[in-house]
């Protein structure tokens, strides 16, 4: 048994408490680094301990002389576990688990030294990093600067990059004053969907202003996106937009003289406004607009020769002060108080006048827009031709114009014959005969509160042919080759010659019952013409059974309209040609309103005499335009057009 240890010995610090130069520490723990005090000795040193002296077999040289917790050389072992133990150090840097945990280190490091990069390079070169992005790798390189070498020590004056030029920029209006259309897919929009945005922007709005005054509205809009670049088609047509613009919007929601008379305001309007016009049929029910007539930018090309339309999604129906308007049939039912309502009487006619002399201004904008922009194409002009032809061929009127257009046309287009007949342009002579107008179907006559069944009486019609034609022909005609009204029915063609037009059979049929059969009464379902007669309606118009019928019906029907129209105004006429001495309908139709045009204000109510007629009463022993519907029992007794 081995002797005996002092408690110096078995102190874990292995100083003596005797030596002034050592400090008697605490025991270590057994986690402390020397572990518990009975494992202050490996087994080799106890087993030394026996064969030596107790107490002399450590010199001072051999005592351990390192304070506690200060470094050492040589790292001990965990003691719990044995000074055996010694701790893993670290291996090298390249070892497989090393690079594999320092990995993430590495890569931040070079993210970091190739952002530093980037920022040297857009310090350095301004510039540069953006034509690296938006250019291709070959025209990076070939727009970037020379190399200049060392030892040319030429001072060079920095030249920024070329910035690219943008081709589209962007119009958009200030906030609060966006129009957005974002729900919108299909453009244009249709009528009920334009009425529907007008409905939102003019909602509890009314102003007191003059018509085209700046409003606090007058800013809004949609976003806008120009060309800015100038280049040519190789037709040398520029593509440049039109900066400002009106377009009617075609929608056949109404018939056909519903749109005309209001597409000839809104061709006033840009003519007024400095605006191009331009006329969208992508919803008419009708064929296309050059299906019937000419092409109002080819007639008017207004401010802008040669710009093209603006983009369907930039025309806006309200405010009428938009850079591109559109107007239709439907948006003048629901915002009628804003566009064509009482502001526009306000604007447009004469506030000095009385009677229908007040309507003269608006009278005159849409007469002139038929004569400049709503015009037949060659076809349909030439079955207007045929149509009068006709009449001056039974009627043997001599030096009739028919044939002299028909020479004349060998060294001239049609399209030039048609843009320069005027229907203002006529004599006597030529106004040898009445037209009539009779509209049934489902139209409700303006005076139908005078009517018991709500409809014009056909006695009216038949007595306001007879009464115009004794009128005006009754002396004119008694030293005529042909005495049209020497009392003779039975000598055709017996008085009075008429046009008749009308959309039901029927009613013609009873209307032509009620004269002698000698009498000269034409249409378009007598017509020697075969190409006429298939223009004649087979039943009466109904506006809500229209779409049912095929397009090339509709289209039939609508050309038929056309020529009847132009029968009945003396509209779109050559000259030379026989024309209408007055027309005889209700001022309930549209086409009844519009035939006015043809004769001029002041032939139309009588005011060619060179009297006074400031009272805008009109003179009924000289009118020309005969409405047998109110009658001068409502004021006005004439309208350019109507609201639905």
């Amino acid at each position: 048994m081995p002797p005996a240890r002092s408690l110096p010995d078995i102190l874990v610090s292995g100083r003596s408490p005797r030596r002034p130069e050592y400090r008697v520490l605490t025991p270590r723990t057994p986690h402390s680094r020397a572990g518990r005090a009975e494992e202050g000795f490996t087994e080799v040193e106890l087993q030394n301990f026996e064969d030596e002296d107790a107490n002399e077999y450590r010199t001072q040289a051999h005592q351990q002389s390192q304070p506690l917790l200060s470094p050492s050389t040589r790292r001990p072992g965990y003691r719990s576990r044995g000074d055996d133990q010694e701790l893993r150090t670290k291996g090298r840097f390249w070892e497989p688990q090393n690079v594999l945990s320092n990995l993430p280190l590495v890569g931040g490091s070079l993210l970091a030294a190739f952002l530093l990069g980037l920022v040297v390079v857009s310090i350095k070169r301004p510039g540069a990093l953006e034509a690296a992005l938006l250019n291709s790798p070959g025209e990076f390189l070939e727009s970037s600067e020379p190399y200049v070498p060392a030892m040319d020590h030429t001072v060079r004056p920095y030249t920024p990059p070329a910035v690219p030029t943008p081709s589209i920029v962007e119009t958009r209006p200030p906030p609060g004053l966006l129009i957005s259309y974002e729900n919108y897919s299909s453009f244009p929009l249709t009528g009920d969907q334009y009425r529907h945005e007008c409905a939102k922007l003019m909602e509890g709005f009314m102003h007191h202003t003059e018509y085209w005054a700046t409003s606090h509205m007058a800013s809004l809009d949609v976003v806008h996106h120009d060309d800015v670049t100038n280049y040519h088609l190789p037709e040398g047509e520029t593509t440049k937009i039109c900066s400002s613009s009106t377009t009617y919007l075609l929608d056949g929601h109404v018939g056909l003289m519903a749109d005309l008379a209001l597409m000839a305001q809104a061709a006033a309007f840009a003519r007024e406004r400095g605006r191009t016009f331009f006329v969208d049929d992508t919803h008419w029910n009708r064929g296309k607009w050059t299906d019937h007539f000419q092409s109002v930018h080819a007639l008017e090309p207004g401010p802008e020769p040669g710009c093209r339309p603006p983009p369907p999604e930039e025309l806006v129906a309200c405010p009428r002060t938009a850079r591109h308007w559109v107007g239709s049939t439907q948006i003048s039912d629901e915002d009628a108080k804003y566009h064509l309502g009482h502001p526009f009487s306000e604007e447009y006619e004469d506030p000095f006048a009385h009677s229908v002399n007040r309507q003269r201004p608006i009278f005159e904008r849409a007469r002139e827009s038929f004569e400049r922009v709503i015009r037949p194409n060659a076809h349909t002009a030439e079955l207007i031709r045929n149509a009068r032809k006709e009449l001056a061929d039974l009627l043997s009127i001599p030096g009739s114009p028919s044939s002299e257009a028909n020479s004349e046309s060998n060294s001239t287009s049609e399209e030039e014959h048609v843009a320069r007949g005027s229907s203002s342009e006529s004599t006597a002579e030529q106004q040898l005969y009445v037209a009539v107008h009779i509209r049934k179907g489902d139209r409700i006559p303006s005076g139908y509160m005078f009517y018991r069944d709500k409809q014009i009486p056909l006695e009216k019609y038949v007595s306001g042919v007879r009464e115009t034609w004794d009128r005006l022909y009754s002396n004119e005609t008694s030293d005529k080759q042909t005495d049209m009204s020497s009392g003779r029915p039975e000598h055709y063609p017996a008085a009075p010659i008429t046009w008749l037009a009308s959309d039901s059979p029927a009613a013609a049929r009873e209307f032509v019952a009620a004269f002698p059969p000698a009498t000269a009464i034409f249409s378009l379902e007598h017509h020697i013409d075969p190409a006429l007669r298939a223009l004649a309606p087979s039943h009466e118009y109904v506006q809500a059974e229209f779409n049912e019928e095929p397009l090339e019906e509709r289209i039939r029907l609508t050309r038929g309209m056309i020529v009847d129209f132009a029968m009945l105004s003396g509209m779109w006429a050559w000259p030379g040609e026989l024309l209408p001495g007055a027309v005889v309908c209700g001022v309930g139709s549209n086409v009844c309103k519009l035939a006015a045009l043809g004769f001029g204000f002041e032939r139309a109510f009588g005011f060619d005499d060179g009297a006074d007629h400031s009272t805008g009463a009109v003179n009924r022993e000289r009118r020309r335009w005969v409405d047998v519907d109110v009658d001068g029992r409502i004021e006005p007794l004439w309208t350019a057009f109507e609201l639905h």
